[in-house]
């Protein structure tokens, strides 16, 4: 039976790049809990993708709906430098700080991926998975870290950059999927519903 894909994020540029690989999908967003409890970078997106995945499948139900119909899927990407994780910048400041560190450096991305939906007999299934992405700054100059900062792009990034926006001058290069940093793994997300036969 084919199911509805329902993507628990409202991240545009997830949905933009699930709407360009051509799946067709629902937003249910939550404001899921985002205290992390791990500390291994790939566990925390799992652990956090989880989360954002099982709250829209409840929300689901709680709206009167058949979670029989969907399947849910979860999605949180982190940056990593010299193993402390830089979520998005608080401010202009805090920003300009994260810059400063990724810069003429090599940091990575993960993102957690975290799919659910209930099998024939009515068991929920999940398959949960990390992709890892590394990426290399050219140098920054103080007046370009400013000028990118007051062009807003950085503010609800994480690590304070676009790696498909203004932030492409800055890259050097990567080694991964360059989708994972914009923030959805999509082709991983695609052989992994293959794999299990999930038709939506």
């Amino acid at each position: 039976m084919k199911k509805n894909l329902i993507l628990a994020s409202a991240s545009p540029r997830r949905r933009e790049l699930l709407a360009q690989a051509g799946f067709s999908f629902q937003i249910l967003a939550t404001n899921a809990d985002e205290n992390i409890t791990e500390s291994v970078p790939e566990q925390v997106v799992k652990e956090l993708s989880q989360r954002k995945a099982a709250a829209s499948m409840e929300l689901w139900e709680q709206q009167g709906n058949s979670s029989d119909e969907i399947i849910v899927l979860g999605a949180d990407t982190i940056v990593v430098q010299d193993h402390a994780i830089l979520g998005k910048p608080a401010d202009r400041e805090s920003a300009k700080a994260m810059l400063r560190k990724l810069q003429g450096n090599t940091h990575e991305v993960y993102t957690g991926v975290t799919l659910l939906w209930l099998d024939q007999k009515k068991q929920l299934e999940q398959v949960t998975f990390a992709e890892k992405t590394t990426v290399v700054f050219y140098p920054m100059t103080e007046e370009e870290i400013l000028e990118y900062t007051e062009s807003g792009e950085c503010d609800d990034k994480a690590g304070a950059y676009a790696i498909q926006g203004l932030g492409m001058k800055y890259i050097r290069k990567i080694d991964g999927d360059y989708h994972n940093v914009v923030g959805l793994p999509v082709a991983a997300i695609y052989q992994a519903m293959r794999e299990r036969c999930l038709e939506f």
